[in-house]
């Protein structure tokens, strides 16, 4: 079974505003990826660190709309200290702190990608490939490349 990770900004991008063509774009990759995973083929891995991010998303009803995306997580990592040590390690390369621990998750649970919408990060991973040990993408190229 293939693991995916989505990053907070991944499961938000439905939710934002869709008058621009890439969130609209990304937004309908998201939703497509989401719907996919009730195949067997697929496993969506959460962690501990994405439920705090988005526990403490400041809009009480855009919180409550990732959570409920959110029930279809499958299995959830703990933010054991190897995970903390991990991302240390990742925001020492230049990862924000929580970027590095969600590349640390999705790389305990050995996901097959970490799927986001940030391009910060996104420069980042592309820079470092043999740094990283799960890939991250964008979730429309991930589409794309995935057909």
């Amino acid at each position: 079974m293939r693991g995916i990770y989505f990053d907070a900004c991944c499961l938000n991008r439905p939710f934002d505003d869709q008058s621009q063509p890439r969130i609209r774009l990304e937004a309908e990759a998201v939703l497509l990826i989401l719907s996919q995973l009730t195949d067997e083929e697929y496993e969506w891995i959460g962690s501990e660190m994405l439920d705090f991010e988005v526990d403490h998303n400041p809009d009480p009803e855009r919180r409550q709309r990732v959570r409920l995306v959110m029930t279809g997580i499958r299995r959830t990592v703990a933010m054991t200290p190897a995970v903390i040590e991990r991302g240390e390690i990742l925001e020492a390369l230049g990862f924000k702190s929580y970027d590095a621990l969600h590349i640390a998750c999705a790389e305990e649970a050995a996901a097959e990608v970490l799927l986001t919408t940030d391009d910060r990060m996104l420069r980042l991973a592309r820079r470092a490939p043999d740094a990283l040990r799960v890939r991250v993408a964008n979730p429309v190229e991930w589409i794309r490349e995935s057909e």
